[in-house]
């Protein structure tokens, strides 16, 4: 039997922390969409979080959906990202009058009580137009599960990747030399239209640098050709989660945990954990990464030409397209044993309706299908498509530098399955801000890991609003 879903008051409550971030007013002005479903049309209702160039390329696609099905009425809402457009979208499945399909970051399932603020995926629906689990990345798909059923499809994965300007790696002597105009992975055709309006890179690859030592030497040359630090990365700001995710990248390739798989204990190693700080604190502490800059000043300094290396979501890629800035994409190195990356997933889930089923619903299921089966258009923001067939296409592949890091896929490390983790949530907030100070300076390693250790105590101690996964 369904659970019945939690009371709204118990939603708020929930989601106010974090809804006090960022206004729940503001999402719930910008949640009405015009009516699009005319007489004989289904009515198809998407709510979604994208702005900027995600939006522009989202409204695109749903364009091109409206046009190849008349007899859909897609009605779009674009809400305001984070935490707002959670709590909207909590609300909304806890009242049972929530739209057909939304998106949701993958690492924050488990906080929409499955079974409850969402329904499960037809997965016999889903064959029919043509979409499998076979068709995803195990681990991707696995996650998106709870109970038996499916309630996240995966849409893309979008990873801490490493950016790095070619003219200065050239400089460094840092390019593959031994192979010039070799790719990183077969089946790439070389600068695709999508690059076309940026100098990204050309033919002129980094050559592989697996290793702490091989990193740290690698900075050093770039630092000796420019005169400036080598490496980028966010250190401070705000609501900063950079410093979380990066953490989370390297403490992932040294093999630790956060939490146990149950998600009711904290598991941090602390060898591993204080090796990868002890790390991430030499770079500002040698020069090879400026200590205090926040997320738009790192994006803007590596823009600058001056730094080699940039380590930031791979989301920026559209930022450097529209500049005349010299540069490429490859995955993170694995600098510790293993060739994880922080990243998350975009997903379509279907909140929760008292009266789900019918037209509705089928054309839910067909329109997260279409979506998938075109989700080459998505890559072009850097994204890397979840729907494996999508990867070898060549139109996929024709896109540089996007394609160049499509095999972390495989790889990636997702926030543990808690429902207070995950995009925009208080632990990668929380987290970001206990790590900041050992890149900053004012806080040691162990002092560091010791905060993170209590900010993670403290949330586990905080009651889940939804009495638990269903």
């Amino acid at each position: 039997m369904p659970q019945m879903p939690p009371s709204r008051r118990s939603v708020l409550t929930g989601f106010g922390s974090l809804a006090a971030t960022a206004g729940l007013g503001s999402a719930a002005s910008g949640c009405a969409a015009p009516s699009a479903a005319g007489a004989g049309r289904t009515r198809l209702r998407f709510w979604h979080l994208y702005g900027g160039g995600d939006g522009v390329t989202m409204q695109a696609m749903l364009d091109a959906f409206r046009a190849g099905h008349p007899g859909v009425g897609l009605e779009s809402a674009t809400l305001q990202w984070g935490p707002a457009y959670y709590t909207k979208l909590g609300m909304a499945g806890a009242g049972g009058r929530a739209p057909e399909v939304a998106a949701l970051h993958l690492s924050r399932l488990p906080g929409f009580a499955p079974g409850r603020l969402l329904d499960p995926f037809d997965l016999d629906l889903l064959a029919r137009h043509g979409v499998r689990p076979e068709h995803f990345p195990e681990a991707i798909w696995r996650r998106g599960a709870s109970g038996g059923a499916q309630y996240a499809i995966p849409f893309d994965t979008h990873p801490f990747v490493l950016f790095y300007n070619t003219e200065v790696c050239a400089k460094a002597g840092l390019l593959d030399g031994n192979s010039p105009g070799k790719r990183e992975e077969d089946g790439e055709k070389g600068q695709g239209k999508r690059g076309a309006k940026g100098r990204s890179g050309g033919k002129a690859r980094l050559r592989p640098l697996a290793g702490v030592g091989e990193f740290t030497r690698a900075l050093r040359a770039a630092r000796e050709a420019t005169g400036h630090p080598g490496l980028v990365i966010e250190t401070l700001g705000n609501d900063t989660v950079g410093p979380w995710r990066l953490f989370a990248t390297f403490y992932a390739q040294a093999g630790g945990t956060v939490l146990d798989p149950t998600a009711t204990r904290v598991t941090l190693d602390d060898a591993k954990a204080l090796r990868v700080l002890e790390w991430m604190r030499s770079l500002v502490e040698d020069g090879h990464a400026p200590r205090r800059v926040d997320y738009t000043g790192a994006v803007s300094r590596f823009n600058n030409g001056d730094s080699a290396f940039l380590i930031t979501g791979e989301w920026e890629v559209s930022t450097y397209l529209t500049t005349e800035l010299p540069f490429s994409m490859t995955r993170i190195p694995n600098l510790f044993g293993r060739p994880s990356a922080f990243a998350d997933c975009h997903t379509f889930v279907l909140p929760h309706q008292a009266d789900r089923g019918g037209a509705s619903n089928e054309a839910a299921h067909r329109f997260v299908a279409w979506m998938l089966r075109h989700s080459t258009d998505w890559a072009a923001g850097g994204h890397v498509p979840a729907y494996r067939p999508v990867l070898s296409e060549p139109a996929y592949l024709e896109l540089h530098p996007q394609s160049e890091y499509r095999s972390v896929v495989d790889d990636v490390a997702l926030d543990p399955p808690a429902w207070f983790a995950g995009s925009a949530s208080a632990m990668q907030i929380e987290l970001g801000a206990a790590l900041s100070g050992v890149l900053t300076g004012s806080r040691s390693p162990r002092d560091g890991l010791d905060e993170v250790r209590k900010r993670l105590r403290d949330l586990l101690a905080t009651p889940d609003p939804f009495g638990g996964r269903a």
